[in-house]
């Protein structure tokens, strides 16, 4: 990646109305979830993480109305649950913003933010972040993006929640529908600066930098061809789709159970994951 201060995918953002209840979902699909956290007052959201190596799921909810959240907020009242932005990770924030706004885009931020962390032992920490966003219009695919920094990474992976019933190890694929995938890769390729990869079905796929996950924008057409027999219902035409997980495949299907729809490996369907298909490979 031509940035020098923002590397690939850090973690997906998986938008829900009830949190609670979207966590205990995902723990009957074989996932390890952290406790609950909240975020510092002007953001009014609270989240539950599900950690990979080197990456994550956020499961993201608004617990009090607040400008900061208005987006998110719209994505529910507008989509309904699902995948609303994608984070990567900066390595330096301060610098990341410089970087983007070279390139023409006014940053958000950065902004510092943290929450309260309960530890495996019991004691109380906190996990502290600096982040920065591209322009709210600027949302390929229709997907926000930002870049996060773990000023505290020690309180975020914490090895304790990092191993799943399901045998999911990290992230390789983030999903995006779109009715045009090349224009929408060819937006995001710009917004950070990489070249787009055509894949052989005409889906596109962008990578996020280093060994991270890739993006691949497709059409909801070619989705369903990539997974017949799995039911699309919830997907809009045009937004976040679905997780592509490396993973444990006999522990994935074990533990998905009746949960899971076979299509060549495990599938769970959004409906049963609040929005997002999530689609288990071998790691």
């Amino acid at each position: 990646m031509a940035l020098k201060n923002v590397i690939g995918i850090d973690h997906a953002v998986v938008m829900v109305k009830d949190l609670d209840k979207a966590a205990e979902n995902y723990k009957r699909l074989g996932f390890t979830v952290s406790p609950r956290g909240t975020h510092s007052a002007h953001m009014g959201s609270g989240n539950y993480t599900i950690m990979f190596d080197p990456d994550y799921m956020e499961l993201l909810g608004v617990l009090t109305p607040t400008e900061h959240n208005a987006p998110a907020r719209a994505f529910l009242e507008k989509r309904g649950e699902g995948i609303e932005r994608i984070a990567f990770t900066a390595v330096d924030s301060a610098a990341g913003a410089e970087e983007i706004r070279a390139r023409g885009y006014a940053p958000i931020g950065p902004t510092d933010f943290e929450r309260p962390v309960t530890l495996p032992d019991g004691t109380v920490s906190a996990a502290k972040f600096r982040t920065f966003q591209w322009p709210t219009a600027e949302a390929p695919g229709g997907v926000r993006i930002f870049a996060c920094q773990h000023k505290t990474r020690e309180t975020v992976w914490i090895p304790e929640l990092m191993a799943h019933a399901n045998g999911a190890k990290r992230l390789k694929q983030v999903l995006i529908v779109s009715p045009d995938p090349a224009a929408d890769a060819t937006h995001l390729s710009k917004m950070i600066d990489v070249a787009v990869r055509n894949d052989a079905d005409g889906a596109v796929a962008v990578p996020s930098g280093g060994d991270r996950a890739d993006f691949v924008f497709l059409t909801r057409d070619q989705l369903g061809k990539r997974y017949p027999g799995v039911s699309l219902d919830g997907l809009p035409d045009r937004g976040g789709a679905g997780l592509v997980i490396a993973a444990d495949l006999a522990a994935t299907e074990k533990a998905l159970g009746s949960a899971g729809v076979k299509s060549g490996n495990s599938i769970v369907p959004p409906a049963s994951g609040n929005g997002t298909l999530l689609a288990f490979v071998k790691a």
